[in-house]
């Protein structure tokens, strides 16, 4: 946003963010107890126990974010082929592949194995395509790899909103002992801010990622804003609704585009001119995330009806040109 407001000269304060997949109206965070400031964090405040119930599984590490899983992750195996199935997010192949491993990145789960890769790491749903894969696919995708002691890593990122394909209850389990599941409460929760994440591995794994990230990795305040936004069911059940009804809503109106794919949290318009688009946009104050040698754009939602007016306000010229 700072950038694309150097380089338009429109005031930050102006602008429309629409570029990075994060709820606009995430959980509302209460004023919090003095002792969350004034005392190092505790594990036994009750945040790995609201976790387990929220997600459905104990097997589990808090992390600050599932960034800090993302670059520790390479760093407990030993050098190997990785597979990251592209597109995805960028720092998946960056952490892999700056830490000695021979990172690839084929187009599908398919090409990955049939490639020979000992780890494979994808996201779903996609980020940024809004793809999904089925937990079926990923199940087996996962006993392959452990015929070659390999590993399966998801990342969940955007699972929240729609969590009915999520790997998480059986990441680390008998069923899959090499499969990890990595999630964040800073997409569907809106706090990106707070800085926590969980892995869910098996307890050996969980047990070498918590003596590489540290002690109090996850600082007492998060914690505490964490365990509140897990308890609140009935938050999550209202906002899941109307996620659904403002990603419906936009998916309809990128689709007069070209196809457009939805997640709760973002839609993917793939258009040839996809580049030329978002500068539209933005000459118009609206950022949209771009992604150079791809015919694809990820739209955001918005924050106020007024916003969504000057998106399709602005779809409309480019529609007119």
């Amino acid at each position: 946003m700072r950038a694309a407001s150097r380089r338009s000269g429109i005031p930050l304060a102006e602008w429309v963010d629409l570029s990075t997949g994060i709820n606009p109206h995430g959980w509302p965070v209460p004023r919090l107890p003095p002792e969350v400031w004034q005392r190092l964090p505790e594990e036994g405040d009750g945040l790995e126990v609201a976790a387990a119930a929220y997600y459905g599984s104990s097997r589990l590490l808090p992390v600050p974010g599932s960034q800090a899983a993302i670059a520790a992750l390479p760093e407990l195996v030993p050098p190997t082929q990785v597979a990251c199935v592209a597109p995805l997010y960028r720092e998946h192949p960056h952490a892999w592949s700056t830490r000695g491993h021979r990172c690839v990145e084929p187009s599908s789960i398919e090409e990955a194995l049939e490639g020979g890769a000992s780890v494979v790491v994808v996201c779903n749903p996609n980020n940024p395509t809004a793809t999904r894969l089925p937990r079926v696919a990923l199940l087996a995708v996962a006993a392959q790899l452990a015929q070659r002691n390999g590993w399966l890593i998801v990342d969940e990122a955007f699972a929240d909103a729609e969590p009915e394909d999520s790997l998480v209850a059986v990441a680390g389990t008998t069923a899959a002992p090499n499969l990890v599941v990595l999630r964040s409460l800073g997409k569907f929760f809106g706090l990106a801010g707070a800085r926590v994440g969980f892995v869910f591995a098996s307890q050996p794994l969980l047990d070498r990622l918590a003596e590489r990230v540290g002690p109090w990795a996850v600082s007492g305040p998060a914690r505490e804003v964490a365990k509140l936004a897990l308890l609140d069911a009935e938050w999550q059940r209202q906002t899941r609704l109307e996620l659904e009804g403002a990603s419906n809503r936009l998916q309809q109106r990128l689709a007069r585009l070209g196809p457009a794919r939805a997640t709760r949290l973002f839609c993917a318009l793939r258009l040839e001119r996809a580049e030329a688009l978002a500068e539209h946009l933005a000459s118009r104050g609206i950022l949209v995330r771009a992604f150079p040698g791809l015919p694809l754009l990820r739209f955001g939602l918005w924050a106020t009806e007024s916003e969504w007016s000057r998106l399709d306000a602005a779809l409309s010229q480019w529609e007119a040109r």
